[in-house]
């Protein structure tokens, strides 16, 4: 669980920009915006028409009469003309780098149609090279009736490429026949706890895995280099940009932790907690219920950890105190949300370091 801010613009506290002010030896700002509608989140002045920016920071907001000493060569001046300005927005909870992944591979968000599904798959195989892996996600079964894809509807234009693709949730997936060999997968493949291999009336799997039965996939595909993840990482954030995201919450891990490590990784980027999970999701049918699954009777979701492991986690989360991370735990179902509630109440009584507080 990672935060990352890209060009986060701090608004300087009333009770100290004026001392702040005084000590900057006549700063150039490298933008100034005039003639708008800046809200400032400040109850003093919430609103103001003019704002100065220099290497991301905020310099002053405030009323136009204030910004000629800013100005200076190579100062860019926007007039917004009446436009409104608002601090950026905060994503609490997105999956950045594998977004910008995904926005490389096979796009299956939207589609509706088992034939369109096939024709994108298609598409891609005929220009992806025999042996590799053709990746992709997005993909609704909502949308086309309800029925889960199989292997064998990509089984004839996709017979020399191993295929992943993740549902739009990201806790299903489905592997073609090659993937499928490829990770051992067959009718004699055992379902450990977490772990659901979907199965047709005689026992084979169609190609289908749900929550952490897709790690017998997705662990034989091979890992993105660093410059592909940078580039991911880039990728995303322009994007979110686009949508006035400065700032993310990263449900992913960026490198391997340990007591060593500070939360802070640079000035973007930081360390923000560790993530669990409990249970499946809602789409997949997998999120742990009291109650049935209508359309399945006998399904009841599936509790992915044990929970005396997770218990265990969560305590170890301060890393012997030197490093105290807030811990965040995926619960959907009604059971397990209870399950981890139940589980903090154990954690407060045991150790007033471990830091828990959300679901």
């Amino acid at each position: 669980l990672f935060c990352i801010t890209f060009l986060s613009l701090l608004l300087p506290n009333p009770t100290y920009f004026w001392a702040w002010k005084s000590q900057l030896s006549q700063p150039v700002a490298d933008l100034v915006l005039r003639n708008g509608v800046i809200y400032t989140s400040d109850d003093s002045l919430p609103f103001a028409d003019s704002m100065a920016v220099a290497n991301g920071r905020v310099l002053r907001v405030g009323n136009r009469s204030f910004f000629q000493e800013l100005e200076g060569y190579g100062t860019q001046v926007l007039d917004l003309g009446g436009k409104v300005v608002v601090p950026g927005f905060l994503d609490s909870h997105v999956h950045f780098i594998d977004g910008g992944l995904q926005m490389m591979q096979v796009k299956l968000r939207g589609v509706n149609k088992k034939e369109e599904f096939i024709r994108r798959i298609k598409d891609a195989a005929q220009s992806t090279k025999q042996g590799s892996w053709i990746l992709g996600g997005g993909w609704n079964n909502d949308l086309w009736g309800g029925d889960l894809p199989a292997a064998s509807w990509i089984y004839d234009v996709t017979p020399n490429n191993p295929v992943w693709l993740s549902r739009v949730d990201g806790h299903t997936g489905l592997a073609n026949s090659v993937a499928l060999v490829l990770a051992g997968i067959t009718n004699l493949t055992d379902d450990p706890r977490g772990r659901t291999i979907l199965r047709t009336a005689n026992g084979e799997p169609p190609g289908v895995l749900i929550d952490s039965a897709r790690t017998l996939v997705t662990s034989k595909i091979p890992e993105d280099s660093v410059d592909d993840r940078r580039e991911a990482l880039l990728r995303a954030g322009n994007l979110a940009l686009t949508r006035g995201v400065t700032t993310v919450l990263d449900m992913g891990r960026y490198y391997r932790c340990d007591n060593k490590v500070s939360h802070a990784l640079s000035e973007w980027i930081y360390i923000g907690g560790v993530k669990a999970f409990s249970d499946g999701s809602l789409g997949s049918n997998s999120a742990l219920l009291y109650e049935p699954y209508v359309d399945h009777p006998d399904n009841y979701g599936v509790q992915v950890i044990e929970l005396e492991a997770l218990l265990n986690m969560t305590l170890e989360s301060n890393l012997n105190g030197l490093l105290l991370l807030l811990v965040v735990i995926h619960a959907i179902g009604d059971k397990a949300n209870d399950l981890i509630l139940d589980m903090y109440v154990v954690c407060d009584s045991k150790s007033q370091m471990a830091q828990v507080g959300r679901l």
